[in-house]
């Protein structure tokens, strides 16, 4: 087991709604004005998005004067890795739609909105992709999607050294050069580690031998992951610690 074998990936889809399930802030784009929000999304199990907002807000004033019900909006979210490597912007998920109040309101002091999605897209490194609602409606997010910042960030600060011996699964010639290494990301098919040059970077996927169902099955995996690591003739490595 090798990052040269090909792993398998989470879905476009699986992949916008694990952001989804992961984020605690997004930005609301209508008409022209921006507002920056924490914690006050939901998400259905249909993958449908809610707003929960104090009453008294500009948004929900705006979304209640709307002609025709629907305040025109973009909900964009960016994935930002938790760990502190270069270029921490993973991915970025806009969805675009309309703001509509729901009734009744949650209470006297907020205002429910629902976003009737019409697009949703998902942007990373390898470029933009128009991703369909119904494959959205259809999917569940990553098991893993809110357990990862938790672990990504132990096995960096509490495990470098485990980190540097899952290098040997990586072959020596992508190692040329490389002055640093993290996780970089974690799903259920695989880890990634993002080797950093002094000018550059690249990412290299360590595949689990069978996808995790849970994340209480985090730790096996990359277990099972060192144990191969292990047994590789490739001679370790010593990285600079972050």
């Amino acid at each position: 087991m090798s990052a040269d074998v090909r792993a398998a990936e989470p879905t476009p889809a699986e992949r916008v709604r694990s952001v989804l399930a992961a984020a605690t802030s997004l930005t609301v784009t209508t008409d022209g004005h921006s507002c920056h929000l924490m914690d006050v999304h939901h998400v259905d199990e249909r993958g449908r998005l809610g707003l929960r907002l104090p009453a008294d807000s500009c948004l929900a004033g705006r979304a209640a004067a709307a002609p025709r019900g629907g305040l025109a909006a973009l909900v964009e979210f960016t994935d930002v890795a938790p760990t502190a490597v270069r270029d921490r912007v993973r991915a970025r998920v806009t969805l675009s739609g309309w703001l509509t109040p729901v009734t009744p309101a949650p209470d006297a002091d907020t205002v429910g909105l629902r976003l009737d999605a019409a697009r949703a897209t998902l942007e990373t490194a390898e470029g933009v992709l128009r991703v369909g609602l119904d494959e959205i409606v259809l999917t569940a997010p990553d098991p893993l999607a809110t357990h990862e910042p938790a672990m990504l960030i132990h096995l960096a600060d509490s495990h470098p050294e485990a980190v540097e011996r899952l290098t040997r699964l990586i072959d020596p010639s992508r190692l040329q050069g490389v002055v640093r290494v993290l996780p970089l990301a974690l799903d259920r098919y695989a880890l990634t580690l993002r080797l950093e040059h002094p000018r550059g970077h690249h990412d290299a996927r360590l595949p689990f031998p069978t996808p995790m169902r849970n994340a209480d099955e985090a730790g096996d995996r990359i277990q099972e992951l060192l144990a191969t690591a292990r047994g590789c003739s490739h001679r370790r490595r010593t990285f600079q610690r972050p």
